[in-house]
């Protein structure tokens, strides 16, 4: 990068925006992928993290014409915004992120002009397509596009329509909306299909060769109810002197999928499969992730196994890293586990699970020592018909199975990293960075605001303390999130610079090669000391569609709930919803919505019952006659009034009181 002075500006910087840019004494130029808030600002990774390492802020009105994932040149300020991050503006797109988009017709004005909302980029762009004679849509058609001219900052990007996909109306098309807005790859290549079908249905006694046969151990899957992959095994025994022996077993996905081939290659671009209510979009195909590299039980597949020696405190002594083969002798749900554990029915590998729950509290407490912060929360899925349409939904508690389980990957992981790490070999890490002390000094305050006692300069102790105290009260779930929101995210990276959330020096992904691409790599680098000369590449392309990924799941999540809502609001229109308060704004008050975890916003134009003043000090709206506040973690009473499918967008009102007479 270089100091660049104003009156020394390259003349290829031509276009002015509509808003002046702001005049900036000295500047340095960076590249990088930009990431646009629905809200319209924006922040920019630059490529060269070494030299510049923080993200770039970018208002709102200097971001050009650029949207969500294209890569950019930008300038960034030298001078630093107060007690925050550096900021810049955007000079120039260098490379589009999509080649398509989706849009929902939102108008059709008098000229027949069709305005369409992008759901992908939220209220930061919509887009247009000029009227043609042959053109005939209807409000609420979902259209894939070509790009004509992407405009500029409050221009609208010009499109010319590809297909129609379907309606807003119509729950089927939810996905392949989503995958085609967000750029999700669906079908897979004819080159990755007949590389397929060149493999054996099931394993060849070729492949057992130089491996480990550990078909002797006791082994068995748990897993959700509806997994349809099984890529980790776990076998545990107690030796006489108080030692554990844990193994975990991986699928070994780099025996079949090797560097170069097309299954490789689409593997790369996919980097991770991605998760919809009620359909999976795999990084690699049906062939391989059910079948193949998934270990079902009673048959023999190919694994990569760590092996742990544990003593009786459950610290590390020693460990293996093999190529093995394993016989799995059972595939157990967790629902199935528990009910094992609980004594409502009979197995035979009873004894294990319970030496299992043992091994779990011994590793989450030695986990709790090294200062890792207990966030688990329940999981609410909602339930889908074969037609996309949302009939109910499940709340998943974060119970014993599912603990053990993470455990047990978490110390996989743990090892694996380590492994590289203690050698000073190359690997791709899962890193998480100490998040800033702003952000947390904000989440002290918020549960300050909350009655918890939190001390001016917090350490680990305290916090775990919070949170101990948390589970207790109605402000488990909010404080939770907001813990979470105050952080930096876990990425990839070819550096190890260790793990905050976990608090732990060495960690990888190692433990779900059939649908993470890093988690391949890992396994690839373990028996194989040839580097990929991208490995810098690989882990940002893998950290990049990873958060591609979470949006479109996001997207699809928050419609289904929306469907859902819709759905109850029909059978009864007067339905009364709790709520708990988990935002203020001087502008209004943000909620979630019970049973299914729902956002829900009340303006502070409909609180009609009272002029509400914002008190910024207990982050709180008080009335300035009734004195009644709203502040976080309060709970409401709420009556939904209408669902916009389009703008993914509720109204909301809260229920009155009943008047008492005297």
């Amino acid at each position: 990068m270089i100091i660049i002075h104003q009156n020394e500006k390259e003349k290829k910087i031509k276009k002015k925006p509509r808003r002046e840019k702001p005049k900036v004494t000295d500047y340095v130029v960076a590249q990088g992928v930009i990431h646009v808030h629905h809200k319209g600002f924006a922040f920019v990774s630059p490529d060269d993290s070494e030299l510049y390492p923080e993200d770039v802020f970018i208002p709102k009105h200097l971001k050009g014409n650029a949207v969500d994932g294209d890569r950019v040149e930008v300038a960034v300020h030298t001078e630093r915004r107060k007690d925050k991050g550096p900021e810049g503006h955007v000079l120039s797109v260098l490379e589009r992120a999509k080649e398509h988009l989706v849009g929902i017709v939102l108008e059709i004005n008098p000229k027949g002009d069709y305005l369409l909302y992008i759901q992908s980029f939220g209220k930061s762009k919509d887009a247009l397509v000029k009227h043609q004679k042959e053109l005939h849509y209807s409000i609420g058609d979902r259209l894939l596009l070509n790009v004509v001219d992407w405009g500029d900052e409050k221009d609208p990007v010009l499109c010319k329509v590809a297909e129609k996909l379907g309606n807003i109306d119509d729950p089927k098309t939810d996905i392949p909306a989503a995958s085609a807005d967000f750029g999700i790859r669906d079908a897979f290549p004819k080159a990755v299909m007949e590389q397929v079908k060149k493999f054996s249905t099931e394993v060849e006694s070729e492949d057992l060769k130089e491996r480990v046969d550990l078909t002797g151990l006791e082994t068995f899957t748990i897993d959700p109810t509806t997994a349809r992959d099984f890529d980790d095994a776990l076998s545990l025994t107690e030796e006489k002197n108080g030692h554990y022996q844990l193994s975990v077993h991986i699928a070994d996905v780099s025996h079949y999928v090797q560097e170069g081939t097309p299954l490789d290659t689409e593997a790369k671009l996919r980097s991770n499969s991605t998760y919809f209510p009620g359909k999976c979009l795999p990084m690699l195909p049906e062939e391989l992730s059910n079948h193949l590299c998934s270990l079902k039980e009673k048959v023999i597949r190919l694994t990569i196994s760590v092996l742990i020696e544990l003593d009786a405190s459950g610290n590390t002594l020693n460990y293996k890293i093999v190529r093995s083969y394993i016989n799995s002798q059972k595939r157990f749900t967790y629902k199935d586990a528990k009910e094992v554990l609980d004594d409502k029915t009979s197995s035979p590998h009873y004894a294990t699970l319970k030496l299992m729950e043992k091994l779990c509290h011994l590793l989450k407490k030695k986990r709790f020592e090294r200062g890792s912060v207990d966030l688990a929360l329940p999981d609410i899925v909602i339930l889908i018909d074969d037609n996309g349409k949302p009939y109910g939904f499940e709340e998943i508690e974060y119970d014993i199975t599912h603990q053990l389980v993470e455990e047990f990957m978490l110390k996989a992981n743990e090892i694996v990293a380590e492994s590289f790490a203690s050698k000073d070999l190359a690997s791709v890490y899962r890193i998480h960075e100490d998040p800033s002390p702003e952000n947390l000094e904000d989440f002290y305050a918020l549960a300050r605001t909350l009655g918890f006692a939190v001390p001016g300069t917090p350490n680990v102790e305290d916090i775990q303390k919070l949170f101990s105290l948390a589970k207790k009260t109605p402000y488990a779930q909010q404080l939770s999130i907001a813990y979470i929101r105050s952080m930096k995210l876990a990425v990839y990276s070819h550096e190890n610079v260790g793990h905050y959330g976990l608090a732990l020096e060495n960690y990888c992904h190692f433990t779900s090669p059939i649908r993470r691409y890093s988690d391949l790599i890992v396994h690839r680098l373990l028996f194989d000391k040839r580097v990929p000369e991208n490995i810098e590449e690989i882990s940002k392309k893998c950290s990049e569609r990873e958060r591609i990924s979470f949006k479109a799941e996001m997207n699809v999540l928050g419609l289904k709930k929306l469907r859902l809502l819709k759905i109850y609001q029909k059978e009864d229109p007067r339905r009364v919803y709790n709520a708990t308060v988990n935002k203020v704004k001087p502008f209004g008050i943000f909620f979630t919505v019970a049973p299914i975890q729902a956002e829900g916003f009340l303006h502070i134009s409909d609180l009609k019952d009272d002029y509400y003043d914002y008190q910024s000090r207990e982050q709180a709206l008080v009335g300035q006659n009734s004195g009644r506040s709203f502040k976080m973690g309060d709970k409401l009473d709420v009556l939904l009034e209408e669902i916009d499918l389009i703008l993914m967008e509720s109204k909301w009102a809260l229920k009155r009181k009943k008047r008492r007479h005297r």
